[in-house]
């Protein structure tokens, strides 16, 4: 187990690495005299200031909650890649009792747009489960689908109900119903600004233990993951197949759906728009996932590394590099970490021997030529 444990980090840090590597590669070809102190803000600016840390920890949040939403459907033999329309069906209705529902008191408003979200995200994970479990289609294919209807569905549902004609965008997401930062804020300063750091990343965590005991230490979790390794077997052992299938898009899909309320139950007064593109934190929790090797307690160092390298990377556009530049490099840094199986895989193939064992004296009575078996 702790070997494995030890290939599982080495091939997480190397495709890390490697995406580094390859992204210091593009800014030098780019700007060869800027690249180093672009590459080296990277690397460190994430850590340059308190502030900078609790921002950090505050865009780790709906990234790791993404990344546990992939991971749960890849634990259970599913690939859920319509996280991004699940996480904008939660944002959606997270912003929408936050700005609608005033008269209720904070706590409750709060509690209410948490809950909905997940409610929400599971409602649209039901969709692929549902096509894939009982109509047998491929749940990559409806997921996709789903992302694309979830998305202009948003967008009308915004223009019709919360749309502020003045601005472009929904009405602003009012302090009173941001998630509470509990003073972090006043850890997580440089002395002249604060960090925008709230209970989402706490939430995230406690998320990531209750999903690593579901899946590891209950039955639910257990027939969960025998539907996903054999389905045929679990339904023979009689384990309803349909039934997992199902719950476990749905699942995924309020993990995907309480990271987007995360992402906007903010105290900036955030507001959604209009858009004819996909959210990119769902295919960002596909590289966590991976990166985390669909573990729920890894996946919490693997996202908050990638919002670090996010965070860092964003800063490069100060030395020069345009806004393409560097989203190419941010880009191929995180999705380079989709790589980890297969590093993994190979890493294995070429150190792990094969196990020899021992033939008894039946086999070797049964290879004895014929010869020596009259001559015994």
């Amino acid at each position: 187990m702790k070997k494995d444990g030890m290939y599982d980090f080495f091939s997480s840090a190397l495709v890390v690495v490697v995406g580094l590597l390859i992204g210091f590669i593009i800014l030098l070809i780019s700007n060869s005299e800027q690249a180093w102190p672009a590459f080296s803000t990277i690397l460190t600016f994430g850590f340059s200031s308190m502030r900078n840390v609790g921002d950090v920890l505050f865009l780790a949040a709906p990234i790791i909650l993404t990344g546990l939403s992939v991971a749960f459907a890849f634990k259970t033999g599913l690939f859920n890649i319509g996280a991004s329309g699940q996480f904008t069906m939660g944002a959606f209705i997270a912003v929408y009792i936050g700005v609608e529902l005033t008269s209720l008191p904070p706590v409750l408003r709060i509690l209410l747009a948490v809950v909905a979200a997940a409610i929400f995200g599971a409602l649209w994970g039901a969709i692929p489960g549902l096509l894939k479990a009982y109509r047998n289609v491929h749940e990559v294919i409806s997921s996709i689908m789903t992302n694309y209807i979830g998305m202009f569905l948003v967008n009308f549902l915004i223009i019709n109900s919360i749309f502020d004609q003045g601005r472009g965008t929904s009405t602003r997401l009012p302090d009173s119903s941001a998630l509470p930062s509990l003073g972090l804020e006043n850890i997580f300063t440089d002395g002249a600004r604060v960090s925008n750091i709230n209970i989402g990343i706490f939430i995230a965590i406690l998320v990531a233990i209750l999903i690593y005991i579901i899946l590891e230490k209950t039955t639910f979790g257990y027939e969960l993951k025998a539907c996903g390794f054999n389905k045929d077997a679990a339904k023979y052992a009689g384990i309803n197949d349909k039934r997992n299938i199902v719950f476990s898009m749905m699942i995924s899909g309020s993990l995907a759906g309480l990271a987007g309320a995360v992402n906007y139950m903010v105290g900036t007064g955030l507001s959604m728009s209009t858009v004819d593109a996909l959210a990119p934190e769902g295919f960002m929790g596909i590289s966590v996932a991976f990166l985390g090797l669909s573990n729920p307690l890894a996946i919490i160092f693997s996202g908050t590394l990638v919002s670090y390298l996010f965070l860092g990377g964003a800063r490069t556009q100060a030395f020069g590099f345009s806004i393409e530049i560097v989203e190419m490099v941010i880009s191929i840094i995180i999705y380079f970490c989709a790589f980890v199986f297969l590093v993994k895989t190979f890493l294995l193939s070429k150190t792990k021997k094969p196990e020899l064992t021992e033939p008894n004296s039946q086999d070797l009575d049964l290879q004895k030529p014929d010869l020596l078996k009259e001559d015994s």
